[in-house]
């Protein structure tokens, strides 16, 4: 699984920076040709994307890492992080396209109208645009990388720029150039909302939001199918970037020996490593059946 996980994420970071570095160098060109400065700023868009796609496949591979004396849960986190650096990034070149285009906006004489060929261009982005960011975020979530999801997130956002590139030629030919540096303005503040949905998930990853309700009830029903185990309950997970580690208490018989509930905890554990290849640590604690004590700690209130 660890070697189909880096040589997908491999491949589609691959793709990624090849496409991008394409788009970006036909974006700025066509750009500048047919005077569009929504075109040139898509280009700039672009050439963001080679960069976060980089930086994506950085993170990635330092999250491929395995655990050191320094890094004992591993160095899955690394994913997260180069998430909220793609955001960064993503950020300064939302203002540099938005503080372009008001420009523009501001002194309408340095605005030209664009022609055919930022049309053909703009038709060019939305079909190869959205080959790749499907790709990408299909792969991302196969093998379970935020930092791969990111990219292609990020990658996604050119669908909607170059649609408004295409609408911005069009309006701006049939008598409304000042159109082209609105839309200039429009991308930069899809790039803005783009950064918010790529900070809020991989934020949410590092303070260890709680996962989806249908992996706790798994964990939950492998637990309870396990021979001489049942009521699993104080279910905890914690997400590493593309794995996870979880803490759950369950409930044996309070008549047996230490070595028997012992084996018991090892088979649940060992079960749920096997049936959820995300989770790559598991802790579990056996409480006697019917015996009612509180599970709060402080650092659960």
């Amino acid at each position: 699984m660890d070697e189909y996980r880096t040589k997908a994420g491999t491949k589609a970071s691959a793709v990624a920076i090849s496409a991008n570095i394409i788009l970006t160098l036909l974006n700025i060109v066509v750009g500048i040709m047919s005077g569009s400065y929504a075109l040139v700023s898509e280009g700039g868009h672009t050439l963001s994307d080679v960069i976060t796609s980089i930086i994506a496949y950085a993170g990635f591979k330092i999250g491929q890492k395995p655990a050191d004396k320094e890094h004992p849960i591993g160095h899955g986190r690394a994913e997260a992080i180069s998430g909220l650096v793609i955001v960064v990034f993503l950020a300064l070149v939302a203002y540099e396209i938005i503080t372009g285009a008001l420009d523009k906006v501001i002194h309408p004489e340095l605005i030209t109208v664009p022609n055919l060929y930022a049309a053909l261009m703009a038709v060019f982005g939305i079909f190869v645009n959205f080959i790749i960011s499907e790709y990408i975020i299909r792969v991302g979530r196969e093998i379970k990388s935020p930092a791969i999801v990111a990219d292609g997130k990020h990658q996604k956002t050119d669908i909607f720029s170059s649609i408004a590139v295409l609408i911005g030629v069009a309006v701006s030919n049939i008598g409304y150039p000042i159109l082209d540096p609105i839309v200039g303005f429009i991308i930069g503040l899809l790039i803005i909302r783009t950064a918010y949905e790529i900070a809020k998930e991989n934020i949410d990853n590092i303070m260890g939001k709680i996962p989806s309700q249908d992996l706790i009830n798994k964990i939950k029903n492998i637990a309870n199918s396990t021979p001489y185990a049942q009521n699993a309950h104080n279910i905890k997970v914690d997400y590493f970037g593309s794995y996870a580690t979880v803490y759950l208490h369950i409930e044996v018989d309070g008549s047996m020996t230490l070595d028997e509930s012992h084996k018991i905890v090892h088979t649940v554990e060992n079960n749920i490593l096997k049936e959820i290849p995300e989770v790559k640590s598991v802790m579990v604690h056996a409480c006697p059946i019917g015996l009612e004590y509180n599970h709060d700690q402080k650092i659960d209130k």
